[in-house]
């Protein structure tokens, strides 16, 4: 439990949170492949493939190798998506597909970081437009998320921001800088080794449900480590996080649904053939 309130004649301070597997127990963008599906802009196929995605993100999640695969794989996938559509298929299947994935715990641990006066940033490799409604519906101040370029309203397949690995410990900084935040009282939260960068920037790193070479990581230089493991509604818990949020402030926006969706459908391909193939976001 989080217990001391800030002093607000001291520089501000952040508690930044990586979000699948950390916030929600999925990967975000691969739970709305369904959604996608039945919107047109994913086929049958990669429906079922991302079911197997999903189960291999779970279980161990991907390395650096297959994050970069992922990459490129999940801009020839949503190249041609229609960025209104794919906005309006999520606020429309938000609450039932995120809302029961939250863990009890990472929502409890917004709440207190809010309540002693700390900024709140969701810092994800997936996309804005599936980042940015779930920070909003956590109640989030600011998110930093994958974006892709866009033209004429559809997704052009380039990347504009990756936000993986260095790159969000290079967004983090940028926010201190902006924001007035001091990194060295500032909180991080992550399942994965790939935000090492992340976690060492701040002064109170945290390995969430870590993966078996963060646990490595945070046993060697003593770091917190916590288990989530109770996914609930948020309105089964407390009023303050069913109420309308607080302005969230995308900093980074926009591969949206399709760049996770793409990256966990090529992460089970690659991982078939040799015997496999890639990841999601």
């Amino acid at each position: 439990m989080l217990s001391v309130v800030e002093n607000h004649s001291l520089p501000r301070t952040a508690a930044f949170f990586d979000l699948d597997k950390t916030v929600i127990a999925k990967s975000s963008a691969l739970t709305f492949s369904k959604s996608f599906y039945q919107g047109g802009l994913i086929n049958r196929r990669a429906v079922l493939r991302t079911a197997y995605a999903q189960f291999v993100f779970l279980a161990g999640g991907a390395d650096h190798e297959q994050m970069e695969r992922m990459r490129e794989y999940l801009s020839a996938l949503c190249r041609g998506w229609n960025v209104r559509q794919v906005k309006e298929i999520v606020a429309e299947t938000l609450h039932d597909l995120i809302d029961p994935i939250i863990y009890a715990e990472a929502a409890s641990l917004i709440e207190e970081h809010h309540t002693a006066g700390r900024d709140v940033v969701i810092v994800s490799t997936s996309g804005a437009e599936v980042v940015e409604p779930i920070g909003e519906l956590l109640g989030a101040d600011r998110v930093v998320a994958t974006r892709m370029v866009v033209e004429d309203g559809v997704f052009t397949g380039e990347v504009a921001y990756y936000a993986y690995g260095p790159t969000k410990a290079e967004a983090i900084a940028e926010l201190a800088e902006s924001e007035g935040y001091d990194l060295s009282r500032c909180y991080a939260y992550s399942d994965s080794v790939t935000d090492l960068p992340m976690l060492e920037a701040v002064g109170h790193p945290h390995a969430v449900n870590p993966d078996r070479a963060l646990r490595r990581e945070a046993a060697a230089r003593g770091w917190p480590v916590l288990s989530f493991n109770r996914p609930v509604r948020l309105k089964q818990r407390r009023p303050s996080l069913s109420m309308p949020p607080r302005p969230v402030l995308a900093m980074a926006a926009a591969v949206g649904a399709a760049a996770a969706t793409a990256g966990l459908v090529w992460y089970t391909n690659r991982r078939r053939a040799p015997y496999a193939r890639i990841q999601g976001q």
